[in-house]
């Protein structure tokens, strides 16, 4: 491969691996200089907690922008987004655009006051996401570095099922998937045993609020729809408001006249801007389950053939392929719903009977994946209780970090010297090819949201005493060829060559021993392993790749004529050393 290729390579990468560590640099560096800590900290909460604070801040600015449009005021700095949409309305209204936006110009524009407070409102949301967003494409820290819960759950007897192997699996699948409803950074969450479960939930978290996601059962049923009863409970209800409680649900069945004792009235739910269930409606379904949600197997969204419109298939298990085979065919034309923790999340009509791959249709994309999620995780085959937990405090974890920074600058620093010092100049190449690694290790960690641990730290400064071993056996073969009096083109691609097999065969081993770490190992091993892993990959890019080309560009373009790897051999030259005759 020619120079000039090799330059491209080498350029391209530390171009896509800047690229990779920029969110990581903006979370860490740029934003806590230029973002409010109350919104810092809020990326790192719930969805609850962002919808509250973002619909307290929208009132708070509604009221200071209606204050300002009954004086004539100018829109405020903070509010001035609303200046283009006030603009748009104007545009679709076909009005005649005022010479000045003020606040009250800007406020008239809008069709009503709520339209304009919900402008707020998603304005103050979609800023947190954006954190939020930011926060998960960085490199995540773990529960050691950043704090956080620490909690272990013992599995008690499954529910519904007699397969325990296959309950157990199906719950951490379930408490993922519940666990993720918090925004912070990526659980652990794996099994301890037989009968355990292990979840590290690192970051601030209120263990009140994780432990009702824990230990929730997650009922997932479906039963069939009443359209009937439906009817008559909305038809009252618009009447008598006052019959459903603070919880959504029916306060009394026999206050609604001609309600059907064998139904119950449930709220029709579906997700609001923030994630979060929201309320649009009420449905009666029939008391009795038509079909348990722990006989689902799997389910996925797929294209239609026909449209190309997405529809969420699952399979059952052989008992529950009977069960809706005898649900369906009873029910042919009527509405099934899919019901989870007393909340009707979809609604579909059977349109023939079904036995074991079931497809729903008539969604969007975004609620087909969500109605997907729910079907493969929600409900939790197992009960479950809190064996142990322990939180711990983010103090802890700076001291760490420092130590652990403090420990790897160290580390660098003494290698670099004594590559100085011992090569000389050549030690300038491996100090290059050092910070280069170092580089390229914390881009590959950013770029796939990698968690770091002190184990992980450690694992960076072993890699760097192992990065090192590399330069150091191209050297030493660079000295043989200097001893045979060769100049420095030869010397250079002999130590190269004659390197190659001996630094492949040790990183290639270590390699091997890394893969094993981290399929066998758990928690603190993989996160080691996985860091020795990428550091293997990147010290040998930068110790035959970069390194070669930096010796390269020293002899093309800066004119080098000599090798400088030694205090005790003559520098080879340019031109081999012919030997006298005898």
């Amino acid at each position: 491969m020619s120079k000039r290729y090799r330059f491209f390579i080498v350029l391209l990468t530390m171009l896509l691996c800047f690229v990779f560590l920029l969110p990581s640099i903006r979370w860490y560096f740029i934003v806590p200089k230029t973002v409010p800590k109350e919104q810092q900290t809020l990326a790192l909460e719930s969805r609850d907690q962002i919808k509250n604070y973002s619909s307290r801040m929208a009132r708070q600015d509604f009221q200071e922008l209606l204050e300002l449009a009954r004086n004539r005021g100018d829109v405020p700095e903070k509010l001035v987004f609303l200046t283009a949409q006030a603009k748009k309305f104007y545009r679709e209204a076909k009005r005649k655009v005022p010479e000045k936006w003020d606040a009250y110009t800007v406020l008239d524009a809008f069709p009503s006051r709520a339209e304009a407070l919900d402008a707020i409102e998603a304005h103050h949301g979609d800023g947190i996401f954006k954190l939020k967003n930011l926060q998960k494409s960085a490199i995540q820290l773990g529960l050691d570095l950043s704090g956080g819960l620490s909690i272990i759950l013992q599995v008690g007897r499954t529910l519904d099922t007699d397969d325990s192997e296959d309950a157990v699996n199906r719950a951490l699948e379930v408490l993922n998937s519940r666990i993720d409803r918090f925004g912070l950074t990526e659980p652990v969450i794996r099994r301890q045993g037989t009968d355990q479960i292990y979840v590290e939930i690192p970051g601030a978290a209120d263990p009140e609020r994780i432990n009702d996601i824990i230990m929730g059962k997650g009922s997932l049923a479906f039963h069939i729809v009443d359209q009937e009863a439906a009817d008559i409970f909305n038809r009252y209800y618009e009447t008598h408001p006052e019959i459903i409680g603070e919880d959504d649900k029916l306060l009394d069945p026999s206050l609604v006249p001609g309600l059907s004792a064998d139904v119950m009235i449930l709220g029709v739910y579906n997700k609001d801007r923030y994630g979060l269930d929201e309320r649009t409606g009420y449905t009666a379904v029939k008391k009795e389950v038509g079909l348990n949600g722990n006989h689902i197997k799997s389910a996925l969204v797929e294209r239609a053939n026909l449209d190309g419109k997405p529809e969420v298939t699952f399979m059952l298990d052989s008992d529950g392929g009977e069960i809706f085979y005898k649900l369906t065919s009873a029910n042919v034309e009527k509405p099934l719903a899919i019901v989870l923790d007393d909340r009707v999340k979809s609604q579909a009509v059977i349109k023939s009977p079904i036995r074991d791959a079931v497809s729903l249709t008539g969604f969007g994309i975004d609620e087909a994946n969500n109605i997907a999620l729910i079907l493969r995780t929600a409900a939790l085959p197992v009960e479950l209780s809190v064996s142990n937990q322990q939180s711990i405090g983010a103090s802890l974890g700076s001291d760490t970090i420092r130590q652990g920074l403090l420990a790897l600058v160290g580390g660098l620093a003494a290698v670099m010297v004594f590559m100085l010092v011992y090569y000389k100049i050549a030690g300038i190449n491996a100090i290059v090819a050092q910070i280069l690694n170092i580089y390229l290790m914390l881009s590959i960690l950013s770029a796939f949201s990698f968690t770091l641990t002190l184990p992980s730290i450690a694992g960076f400064i072993l890699t760097i005493g192992m990065a090192v071993d590399a330069n150091v056996i191209i050297f030493e073969r660079m000295k043989e060829e200097l001893r045979l009096g060769k100049g420095r083109k030869a010397v250079i691609d002999g130590g190269f060559d004659k390197a190659f097999w001996a630094i492949m065969d040790s990183n290639i081993t270590t390699f091997i021993a890394a893969l094993f770490l981290s399929q066998l190992g758990s928690g603190p091993i993989q996160g080691f392993a996985v860091t020795l892993a990428i550091g293997v990959f990147s010290s040998v890019f930068t110790s035959l790749f970069v390194s070669r080309l930096l010796f390269d560009f020293s002899t093309d373009v800066l004119g080098s004529k000599n090798v400088s790897v030694s205090w005790t051999i003559g520098r080879g030259s340019q031109e081999p050393v012919l030997g006298r005759a005898k």
